[in-house]
C-alpha cells in the first residue's frame, strides 16, 4: 500500500466513522484514532511520511475556520473570563508543570526542551472537544466553554513551543525577548486576520456567485495562517480571526443559497479533514514503537508520569476556577457562561483530550541543533507526546459518554426551547411588521392582508408551536398536515420531471449543459 492510497483509505473511515460513532455512542475522531492504530499494526500499512512543517498548515487552518463558523466573536467576548482562564493561563501552568516533572525524570533533559514537552501537550485538541461536545448533548454554556478554550489554547501553546524550541536549539533564552515575542505574534496575527476577512468580505460581494463565493471561503483560512506566520505572527489566531470576522460581517440574510451551500460543504471538509487527521494521530504508532524498542519499561513509566501531571493540573485548576468565576458572575450578574455544579466540572476536567496540534508539534521538532548535534531527547519527547495523545484521547474519549450519563449531565431543553419561542416570536413581528409598512405605501385587497397576516403568525409557529394559543396550535397542525401532503405530492411531481429531464441526456442531440442548467432550476425549486 503506498501513501496516497493510505491517505483515501483515511478518507474513507472518516466518511464510515460518522454513522458508527453515533451508533456506538463514540465521537468519529476516536474511532480513527483507533483505526489508525489498528492500521499501524499491518505489515502492509507504510510510515506516514508527511514532512512535519506541512501538518500544522495543512490540518489546522480548514479544521478552526470550520469550528469558528459555529461560533461568534460576542460569544468568546461574553465568556473571555473562563476561556482566558483554561486557553491561557491553564496552559502556561501546564506547560510549567510537565517541564518541571519531565526534566526531573528524564535524564539529561535540558529545560529549554521540557518546556517544549509541555508547551505541545497542553492544549487539549479543539476539534475532538467539539466533537465531543455536540455529540454528548452537553449543557450550551459547557459547549461554549470548551470550544473557546479548544480554538484560543492552540494560539498560546504554540507561541509557548516556538520560544521553548529556539531556545533549545540556539543554547540561549531572554525572558523580555519571549514575553515581546508573544505579543507582537498576537498583534501581527490580528491585524492579518482582520484585513483579509474584509478583503475576503468585499471580494465576496464582487464575486456574486454561490459557488465562487464558497470556493473562497476554502482558501481564506490557508492564506490567513501562511501569511501570518510568513510575518512571524500566530497563524492561528489569524484564522481565528478571520472566520469570526467573516461569520459577523459576511452575512446576507437574503443570500439563502450562499448559506445552505457553504454549511454544506464546510460539513464535508469538517468530516474529511477531521477523520484523515485523527487517522494520521494513530498511524504514528509506528514510530513511537521504533522509538521504544528495548526501553519499553522506562519510556512507558516516563510517559505514565506526564499523563498524570497532565490530567491531575487539569483537575486541580478547574476546581478553583471554577468556584472563583462562580463567585464572580454571582457578584458581577453578567451572561458569562459557566460551568454550574461540581458534576459539570468534572465531566469539563475529563474531556480535555490532546489530539492533531499536539502530534504535529512534536513531529515538528528539528532533529538538530544550531551547532550540528542532535536535538536532546527528541525520540523520548516524541513518545512521551504520543503515550500523552493515546491517553488523552482513547482512554478519555471513550469513557466520557459513560462519565456523562452517570452524572447526568445533560443540556438545558427548557431553556433552549425559551430562547427558540423568543426568536420565533420576534421573528414573526418583524413579517408582520414588515407587511405592515408594504401596506402603508401599496393598496392590499383585504382578503389578501388577512391571508398575509396569518403567514407571518406561521412563520412563528413553525418554529415554535408554543407561540399561539391552544386554538391557533391545533389549526397550524392541521396546516402543517396540509402542507405536508401538499410537499410530498409536488415532490413526487418535480421528482417525476428530474427524471424526464435527466432522460434527456441520452437522447441524440441533446446538449448536456442545457440540460444541466434547467435541471439546477428544477433543483433550486425543490429545494424551495
Amino acid at each position: 500500500m503506498d501513501q496516497l492510497a493510505l491517505l483515501f483509505l483515511l478518507l474513507l473511515g472518516a466518511v464510515v466513522s460518522v454513522p458508527f460513532g453515533d451508533r456506538l455512542g463514540l465521537p468519529a475522531p476516536v474511532l480513527m484514532t483507533l483505526g489508525g492504530i489498528v492500521l499501524a499494526l499491518v505489515p502492509s500499512v507504510p510510515n506516514v511520511d508527511i514532512p512535519p512543517e506541512l501538518i500544522l498548515p495543512a490540518v489546522l487552518p480548514p479544521l478552526l475556520y470550520a469550528s469558528a463558523q459555529r461560533t461568534s466573536w460576542r460569544q468568546f467576548a461574553a465568556n473571555k473570563r473562563p476561556i482566558f482562564l483554561l486557553a491561557v493561563a491553564l496552559v502556561f501552568v501546564t506547560t510549567a508543570a510537565v517541564a518541571a516533572v519531565a526534566h526531573a525524570i528524564v535524564p539529561g533533559l535540558p529545560i529549554a526542551a521540557a518546556v517544549a514537552l509541555g508547551a505541545l501537550v497542553a492544549p487539549p485538541d479543539p476539534v475532538a472537544a467539539t466533537a465531543v461536545a455536540g455529540q454528548l448533548g452537553l449543557p450550551r454554556r459547557m459547549v461554549s466553554i470548551l470550544e473557546g478554550e479548544g480554538l484560543f489554547n492552540d494560539v498560546t501553546a504554540i507561541v509557548l513551543y516556538h520560544v521553548a524550541i529556539t531556545a533549545a536549539v540556539s543554547g540561549s533564552f531572554s525572558l523580555p525577548h519571549a514575553a515581546l515575542e508573544l505579543v507582537l505574534s498576537a498583534v501581527v496575527a490580528v491585524v492579518v486576520g482582520l484585513a483579509l476577512g474584509w478583503a475576503a468580505n468585499k471580494l465576496m460581494g464582487l464575486l456574486g456567485d454561490a459557488t465562487l463565493q464558497v470556493g473562497l471561503t476554502l482558501l481564506v483560512p490557508f492564506v490567513s495562517y501562511v501569511l501570518a506566520e510568513e510575518l512571524h505572527g500566530s497563524g492561528v489566531l489569524a484564522v481565528l480571526t478571520t472566520a469570526l470576522f467573516l461569520a459577523e460581517y459576511a452575512l446576507d440574510a437574503d443570500d439563502v443559497l450562499t448559506r445552505l451551500s457553504g454549511r454544506t460543504f464546510w460539513n464535508v471538509v469538517d468530516t474529511l479533514v477531521t477523520g484523515a487527521a485523527f487517522g494520521l494521530v494513530g498511524l504514528e504508532l509506528h514510530n513511537a514503537v521504533g522509538t521504544a524498542s528495548g526501553r519499553w519499561g522506562e519510556m512507558l513509566g516516563w510517559a505514565a508520569a506526564i499523563v498524570g501531571v497532565v490530567i491531575l493540573v487539569r483537575l486541580l485548576w478547574l476546581l478553583p476556577a471554577t468556584w472563583l468565576t462562580n463567585r464572580l458572575h454571582m457578584r458581577r450578574r453578567d451572561d458569562e457562561d459557566i460551568p454550574v455544579s461540581l458534576r459539570e466540572t468534572v465531566v469539563m476536567w475529563w474531556a480535555g483530550m490532546r489530539g492533531v496540534a499536539s502530534v504535529a508539534l512534536a513531529l515538528a521538532i528539528p532533529q538538530q541543533m544550531n551547532d550540528g548535534s542532535p536535538f536532546p531527547d527528541r525520540d523520548e519527547i516524541v513518545f512521551i507526546a504520543f503515550g500523552v495523545i493515546m491517553a488523552t484521547l482513547v482512554l478519555q474519549g471513550l469513557s466520557l459518554p459513560w462519565l456523562v450519563g452517570k452524572l447526568g449531565v445533560e443540556a438545558d431543553t427548557e431553556a433552549e426551547k425559551a430562547l427558540e419561542k423568543k426568536l420565533a416570536v420576534r421573528a414573526a413581528h418583524a413579517a408582520r411588521q414588515r407587511l405592515k409598512e408594504i401596506r402603508d405605501v401599496e393598496e392590499l385587497p383585504e382578503e389578501v392582508t388577512e391571508q398575509l397576516l396569518r403567514r407571518a403568525l406561521d412563520i412563528g409557529l413553525r418554529i415554535s408551536p408554543d407561540i399561539g394559543d391552544e386554538e391557533r396550535r391545533e389549526a397550524q397542525a392541521h396546516r402543517v398536515e396540509r402542507i405536508r401532503r401538499i410537499r410530498r405530492i409536488q415532490g413526487e411531481m418535480l421528482s417525476a420531471a428530474r427524471h424526464e429531464v435527466l432522460s434527456a441526456r441520452s437522447e441524440p442531440g441533446a446538449d448536456p449543459e442545457i440540460v444541466d442548467r434547467v435541471l439546477r432550476h428544477l433543483d433550486v425549486r425543490s429545494l424551495r
